[in-house]
């Protein structure tokens, strides 16, 4: 009978920690995030926005698709 080595763990252990620590920073980024908006919100200012703006671009845009 041959004897069979014994399989390296210290990779597979490396890799194990990297994976946790990624997730675990990832959680305290969106945790962070989540924070900064409720304090926003709780605050009471009034947010300006400078996403999407129904103007007269739009709304000729809008005319072409009930074609």
């Amino acid at each position: 009978m041959s004897q069979q080595k014994k399989p390296d763990t210290g990779r597979r252990g490396f890799l194990k920690t990297l994976g946790l620590a990624g997730t675990a920073v990832g959680a305290a980024a969106v945790a962070g995030t989540v924070q900064a908006k409720v304090t926003t919100a709780e605050s009471g200012e009034k947010q300006e926005s400078s996403g999407y703006q129904k103007t007269e671009h739009v709304r000729s845009y809008y005319e072409t698709l009930r074609n």
